[in-house]
C-alpha cells in the first residue's frame, strides 16, 4: 500500500509540474469503504427529482423499441435495440415523430453500426459513434457532413461544449495488470477528432472489471464519465479516487474508495451516479463472474446523504406507481439538463394501468390512452427546480 501511495504521489507531482490544464485542488474527500455493509435507506424519486413522461407517437413510419441515446431541449434521438441502423428523431415536447434516418452501410459516409448517438443542438448535428474508431457527423436531416477518424477506441462520448466532445479511451481497457500507456479521459475536436486536451488521472497499473477462467474472459463495461448537477465526474477503475473536472482544467479529488482496488481479491469497483444538492448516488461492482451460469458482476446501490453525512445502501422508488418500482440512479447519463432516461414499454404500462397500480398523475393519464402495441413512453429524470 505504501508503494501504491508513493506512485500516486509521484504521479500527482508530475501532473502539477508538467500537465498545464490539469491543475489539482484539494477539497474535503468523501471516503467510501466498498467492503462495508451499510444500513438501508428507501427514497421516493419525486421527493428530490423532477420527472417528465413523453409518449412516443406511433405510426407506420415511426415504430421503435425506444432506446433513447440522447435528448435535447427540442429533440429525442432514438434507436432500436437490434442493429437495423434506424435513427428516429422525436419532438421532445410532444413526442411526435420528426424524421427517420438510416445511413447504415460500408461506404465512407455510412456507419457500420450505431454504438452511440450524440445530439448537438447548438450546431444542428448528430454524431454517430461507429466501429472502426470513427465518429460520423450528420445534420438533423441525415446529410453527411464529415467523419472524425480517431487514433483510439472511445466510449462514454458526451457533448462537452460547442467545439468539443469528451470521451473515454478504451484502447488499453483489456490490458489488466499492465502499466498505463496514455491518458484515458480525453477531450476531442468536433471538427476532426484530434485531441484537444488529455486529462491525466494518476495511477500506474491498469485494473479493470475483467473476470478470467482459463482462456475465457468476460468484461463489465460502465460509464467512465458522469455529468450530473452540472459537474463532470471522471471515473477510472484503476484509480482509488473519483475526480470532479472543471472547464478550466482543474481536476479535484471528489470521492476516495477504500480498500484500494489493487489490494482486493476479488476487486470491488466504484462508479458514480446522479448527484443532487443532498444526495450522491453510487454503485459498486464486484469483479466476480460465474462462467457456467453466465452471470456475475454483482452490484450494490449506495448513496451519500450530505445532511446526515453518512452512507447507505439505497433503493429509490418511482412515486407514480402504487407498488414499489425501483429506479436506477446510476444508469447512463444524458446531458446538462437530463440526468437519466428510462424506456417504459407500452404493453407493460397498459397491464399495470388495468390492474389499478398507477397513481393519479401524468403517467396514469398517458397509460389510459395507450394501446399495448404502441411505441414506448420515455421517462426523463431531471434536477428539481
Amino acid at each position: 500500500m505504501k508503494q501504491i501511495n508513493a506512485i500516486l504521489a509521484l504521479a500527482l507531482l508530475m501532473v502539477l509540474a508538467g500537465c498545464g490544464g490539469n491543475k489539482q485542488s484539494n477539497n474535503d474527500l468523501i471516503t467510501v469503504d466498498v467492503s462495508k455493509n451499510y444500513p438501508k435507506k428507501e427514497l421516493i424519486l419525486q421527493d428530490f427529482m423532477d420527472v417528465e413522461y413523453i409518449a412516443l407517437e406511433t405510426t407506420d413510419e415511426f415504430l421503435t423499441q425506444g432506446l433513447v441515446l440522447d435528448a435535447g431541449k427540442e429533440y429525442l434521438l432514438v434507436k432500436n435495440r437490434n442493429n437495423d441502423g434506424d435513427i428516429f428523431i422525436f419532438d421532445r415536447k410532444t413526442g411526435k415523430g420528426v424524421r427517420k434516418i438510416n445511413r447504415q452501410g460500408q461506404g465512407g459516409e455510412e456507419y457500420a453500426r450505431i454504438n452511440d448517438l450524440i445530439l448537438d443542438e447548438s450546431n444542428d448535428e448528430i454524431f454517430v459513434e461507429s466501429p472502426g474508431n470513427k465518429i460520423l457527423v450528420y445534420d438533423l436531416y441525415g446529410s453527411f457532413k464529415r467523419v472524425l477518424n480517431l487514433d483510439r477506441e472511445v466510449s462514454s462520448v458526451f457533448n462537452y461544449d460547442k467545439h468539443n466532445l469528451i470521451c473515454y479511451d478504451m484502447s488499453d481497457y483489456h490490458s489488466k495488470g499492465k502499466d498505463r500507456t496514455r491518458s484515458y479521459h480525453v477531450i476531442i475536436s468536433k471538427q476532426d477528432g484530434s485531441v484537444t486536451r488529455e486529462i491525466f488521472i494518476p495511477f500506474k497499473t491498469i485494473n479493470t472489471p475483467i473476470a478470467v477462467d482459463g482462456d475465457q474472459f468476460v468484461a463489465s463495461y460502465s460509464y467512465q464519465i458522469r455529468l450530473s448537477h452540472d459537474e463532470w465526474t471522471l471515473i477510472e477503475t484503476s484509480s482509488d479516487t473519483l475526480y470532479h473536472y472543471a472547464p478550466d482544467g482543474t481536476l479535484s479529488p471528489f470521492i476516495a474508495r477504500t480498500p484500494s482496488t489493487h489490494t482486493m481479491v476479488p476487486e470491488v469497483f466504484l462508479y458514480m451516479g446522479i448527484c443532487t444538492d443532498r444526495y450522491y448516488f453510487m454503485q459498486t461492482v464486484k469483479n466476480v463472474f460465474n462462467f457456467e451460469k453466465g452471470n456475475g458482476f454483482y452490484t450494490d446501490e449506495l448513496v451519500y446523504d450530505k445532511e446526515e453525512k453518512a452512507l447507505f445502501q439505497v433503493a429509490v422508488y418511482n412515486g407514480d406507481y402504487a407498488e414499489k418500482r425501483p429506479v436506477a440512479m446510476t444508469a447512463s447519463p444524458v446531458n446538462r439538463e437530463i440526468e437519466n432516461v428510462t424506456t417504459l414499454d407500452a404493453f407493460r404500462l397498459v397491464e399495470i394501468y388495468e390492474k389499478g397500480q398507477l397513481k393519479d398523475g401524468q403517467l396514469k393519464e398517458i397509460a389510459s390512452r395507450l394501446d399495448k402495441d404502441d411505441n414506448p413512453v420515455i421517462m426523463l429524470i431531471k434536477q428539481k427546480k
